[in-house]
């Protein structure tokens, strides 16, 4: 694990691959993320929060000013904790909301959540999501996992966005998670690709929408990322070349996602808007 973000290192080895080490802890930028002030009081909300690119983007968030509420499962509070802890070292608020965003009630308890708390919402990060890999392509895919699929992938993204645009004001910003395979799909992912396709095209519309009100909607595109989801449901002969495919030759660590996100929700992008910025690890997006 680099020592230091800032200091010039080779990307194609500054990370191990998973192979090189059984299940490699990531790094979310606990030792390594330093804050410049970009988030000056921020109120920011992000799902899928407790772990994974969620907390790598609440860290970097917090240490750049911003108080953070976090969307995650029942079951994650632990990792959720230990979010919200990291958070708070920064001296920053931390926000928790358990539940499962697979229903547009709970949606909108969240943004309703956000608004007691912050009395706005400045940046939204729709950042839950879930995946799994499977062998057969179309033929294995059942009508119970597309429905849960886009429900978190594609609906969650919907009703929060339609939940917190009243709280949002003139300089605000969403922030749409999507992925590589919205742009180069595998069938063994083929629902969830289809659901990443769906975000692209749903940021690209919901900026045009949006831009009168002054708020702008943009989407990051991670590749290949080392996070509990990947080693959760990726099946044990892929582990070790996860990631080793794309040009630079490995996975992202959720540390490196961080930056990108902080980019899109701060005023240095503020001539940014219905744009998907892919950090893929040489991968092109088009």
């Amino acid at each position: 694990m680099p020592e230091d973000q800032y200091t010039r290192q080779d990307p194609r080895t500054q990370y191990p691959r998973p192979g090189d080490r059984t299940a490699p802890e990531p790094d979310h930028g606990e030792r390594t993320y330093r804050g410049s002030g970009r988030l000056p009081d921020t109120a920011a909300v992000i799902t899928g929060g407790d772990s994974g690119i969620g907390r790598a983007v609440a860290i970097a968030f917090a240490r750049e000013g911003a108080d953070v509420l976090l969307s995650y499962l029942d079951d994650e509070q632990e990792d959720a904790e230990r979010t919200a802890e990291l958070v708070r070292e920064a001296g920053r608020r931390a926000v928790l909301v358990p539940g499962d965003l697979r229903t547009e009630q709970m949606c909108r308890q969240v943004a309703e959540r956000a608004r007691e708390e912050f009395g706005r919402i400045d940046v939204l990060v729709n950042n839950a999501g879930h995946q799994m890999a499977r062998g057969e392509g179309l033929l294995a895919v059942g009508g119970d996992e597309i429905d849960a699929i886009f429900r978190i992938n594609v609906y969650a993204m919907f009703w929060l966005c339609k939940a917190a645009v009243p709280f949002m004001r003139p300089g605000s910003a969403i922030i749409n998670t999507s992925s590589i395979q919205a742009f180069a799909p595998l069938p063994v992912l083929m629902d969830y690709a289809a659901s990443k396709a769906a975000v692209v095209n749903f940021t690209k519309n919901l900026s045009a929408d949006l831009v009168g009100r002054g708020i702008r909607v943009n989407s990051v595109a991670p590749g290949p990322v080392w996070t509990p989801l990947t080693h959760a449901t990726m099946p044990a002969d892929r582990i070790g070349g996860f990631g080793t495919r794309t040009p630079l030759g490995r996975a992202a660590q959720p540390a490196e996602l961080a930056p990108a996100y902080v980019f899109l929700a701060s005023q240095e992008s503020g001539y940014v808007t219905g744009e998907v910025l892919g950090v893929t690890g040489g991968d092109p997006i088009t």
